[in-house]
C-alpha cells in the first residue's frame, strides 16, 4: 500500500524571500532548521519534545529541528530577512490597487502600498463554524470549507485600510517585521479601540468574525498596520455550497 502520509507541496508563492510549504497527513514529520509552523486544522498538533502539549488550531509557533507527531494540515514558512525588501518583485506579486475588486467591493485606494502574493489552495476541511467562533460548544452543523493562503507585504508605517467585509473566516500569521491588527468602532481612524501586536511566528488565534443569521460572517471594522516593513500570511476558510 502506498504511503499517503507526510505529503509536502511547495505553495505557489514560495520564493527566495519566503519559502512556503504545505504539509498534509503529517506523521513523525521532521522539521528541519527554523520554521514558522501554522496549524491549518481543527485539532492540536503535538510536538515530540512536549508530551501532552500541542499547537492549538488556528495558531502557530516557531520550531527548530524538532518532530511533529501528527497533523492533518500545516504550513511551514522559512524566511530570508536579507531579501524581504525585494519580495514584491517575485513572480505573481501585485499591488492590491492594481487587482480588480470583487463584485461587491470598491476599488482599493491607489495611495496605499499594500502588496499581495499569488493565492494558493491548501485543501479542504470540515467543521462547525459556530464552534470555531465560540458561539457553540458542540458541533451541530458541520460545513466543508476550502482553505486558501497567501502572503501580504506593506512597508513601515502603512495603514492597510479599515474594512469590515469578508465572505470567509480568516486569521493572520506574522512572518517578518512587527505590526498590529487593529479594531475600530467605525470606518474612521479616530474610533480605534484595540491593538493586537504581531511579531514573527504569532497568529491571531481568535477570528474576528461572528456568524450572522443567514450564515454569512460579520466582521468589526479592522485593519492591519505595519510598524516596520512587514510580511504576513492570510489563512482564509471559504464555506462551500452544500
Amino acid at each position: 500500500m502506498a504511503n499517503t502520509g507526510n505529503i509536502v507541496t511547495p505553495l505557489n508563492f514560495s520564493g527566495k524571500s519566503v519559502e512556503a510549504e504545505l504539509v498534509q497527513n503529517a506523521t513523525d514529520f521532521r522539521v528541519q532548521g527554523r520554521n514558522i509552523v501554522i496549524n491549518l486544522g481543527m485539532s492540536g498538533i503535538p510536538i515530540g519534545e512536549a508530551p501532552g502539549k500541542a499547537i492549538p488550531p488556528l495558531s502557530s509557533t516557531i520550531l527548530v529541528d524538532t518532530t511533529i507527531e501528527q497533523a492533518d494540515s500545516l504550513v511551514l514558512l522559512r524566511t530570508k530577512p536579507d531579501s524581504i525588501s525585494v519580495i514584491t518583485g517575485e513572480p505573481g506579486w501585485s499591488l492590491l490597487a492594481d487587482l480588480p475588486p470583487g463584485s461587491k467591493a470598491t476599488p482599493f485606494p491607489k495611495d496605499i502600498p499594500l502588496w499581495k502574493s499569488p493565492q494558493d489552495d491548501a485543501g479542504r476541511i470540515t467543521f462547525d463554524p459556530a464552534v470555531v467562533l465560540e458561539e457553540a460548544t458542540a458541533p451541530e452543523q458541520p460545513q466543508e470549507f476550502q482553505i486558501k493562503v497567501n502572503l501580504w507585504f506593506a512597508p513601515a508605517g502603512t495603514d492597510c485600510a479599515i474594512h469590515n467585509q469578508h465572505d470567509f473566516i480568516e486569521v493572520h500569521t506574522q512572518v517578518h517585521g512587527t505590526g498590529r491588527m487593529q479594531k475600530f468602532r467605525a470606518q474612521d481612524p479616530s474610533t480605534h479601540y484595540e491593538d493586537i501586536l504581531m511579531s514573527p511566528g504569532y497568529t491571531t488565534p481568535d477570528p474576528f468574525c461572528s456568524t450572522g443569521p443567514d450564515g454569512t460572517f460579520i466582521y468589526p471594522w479592522h485593519q492591519y498596520h505595519a510598524d516596520t516593513d512587514c510580511v504576513w500570511l492570510a489563512v482564509e476558510y471559504h464555506a462551500q455550497a452544500s
